[in-house]
């Protein structure tokens, strides 16, 4: 698609300009001096259209002076054509406050040929300089949009991270609080422990945050999944990982790693569970996780947990399945395609 527009970059405006120019020197009827100042004005307009993206404003002015230039020497045969690539670029960078009155202004130029031309003519290139400004502002708007689309879909992305890391977080903050809490007396050793996890955990949170609202950084994968784990042994959750080393884009590896995440997230706040197994391995094509405890479970579609696993696997292709295992407890199954993140 880029080689196609540098093309075009090239061709409008060497085409225009020599276009232009060799239709005034047919057709001029006056002396040599103005037909060549006419001319010259053409290959300027014309070479103007290379900047149309760059300073579309500028390039405007300069195609519709040299467009009234020639329509005066040769009103017969050639229109402003430079300024009605020009007014759909216009329109394409600015918004109709802008574009509107350089298209009026291009109307009245073309107006000017109601004197030598026929209406049909005339009223044709107004029609096509009109559809040059509807397809510039389509376009316009087809990029606002997509920008919206792009600022909406990273708000959400970010959304997710902040749910993600500030949840798992402050769960294991409050498990290892009710562990302190529960041998504080007997087992002060014990409760120190669960402070330094404490500790430990909130640092790391910190840490991941300030990485995350502080722009782009190393982003957690699978080779993290120890680190994630390792508070949630020292509350007492017994805590088996089985993962099978995998060459994972970034994408896919971090989607995995929060899914992980989460799913541990949930095991912690609502399943009341002694064990969980987590496990990682790689299929044909596909990353399957699977994170299974002993406890009763949560609501599933109650909060963000499990819709921000779907969401997240949805992106990738991928899909998220979530409940009651049949022999007990509560399990969260993740496929996440990789041909599709590459």
């Amino acid at each position: 698609m880029r080689g196609i527009r540098t093309a075009f970059d090239v061709v409008i405006p060497a085409g225009t300009a020599l276009l232009t120019a060799w239709v005034v020197l047919g057709t001029s009827q006056h002396g040599h001096l103005v037909t060549a100042s006419a001319a010259l004005s053409a290959l300027a307009c014309g070479a103007a259209l290379w900047w149309r993206r760059r300073h579309p404003v500028a390039v405007m002015g300069v195609a519709l002076a040299g467009g009234l230039v020639v329509q005066v020497v040769a009103p017969m045969t050639v229109f402003p054509l430079a300024a009605l690539f020009a007014v759909g670029a216009l329109a394409a960078a600015r918004p109709p406050l802008v574009s509107l009155p350089a298209l009026a202004l291009l109307l009245g130029v073309v107006s000017l040929n109601f004197r030598t031309t026929t209406d049909e003519d005339t009223f044709f290139v107004m029609a096509v300089a009109a559809l040059s400004w509807l397809l510039g502002e389509n376009r316009r708007g087809a990029t606002a949009r997509a920008a919206e689309r792009a600022v909406a879909e990273e708000q959400a992305r970010m959304a997710r991270e902040l749910h993600d890391v500030i949840a798992h977080g402050v769960s294991v903050i409050v498990v290892q609080a009710a562990a302190a809490d529960d041998v504080f007396d007997h087992r002060p050793d014990r409760a120190r422990e669960s402070l330094r996890a404490i500790e430990a955990t909130g640092r790391a949170t910190l840490d991941e945050l300030r990485k995350l609202l502080g722009g782009p950084a190393e982003r957690p994968g699978l080779d993290r999944l120890a680190d994630l784990v390792e508070p949630l042994r020292a509350a007492g959750l017994r805590v088996d990982v089985r993962c099978e080393p995998v060459p994972l884009p970034a994408g896919v590896d971090q989607s995995a790693y929060r899914i992980v995440q989460e799913a541990l997230t949930n095991t912690l706040r609502h399943a009341r569970a002694s064990r969980v197994e987590v496990s990682v391995r790689g299929g044909p094509g596909v990353l399957e996780l699977e994170v299974r405890d002993d406890g009763r479970g949560g609501l599933v579609g109650v909060g963000r947990g499990i819709p921000g696993m779907r969401e997240r696997a949805v992106l990738l292709g991928g899909t998220v399945e979530a409940g009651p295992l049949p022999d007990g407890g509560f399990g969260v199954r993740a496929r996440l395609p990789l041909a599709a993140a590459r």
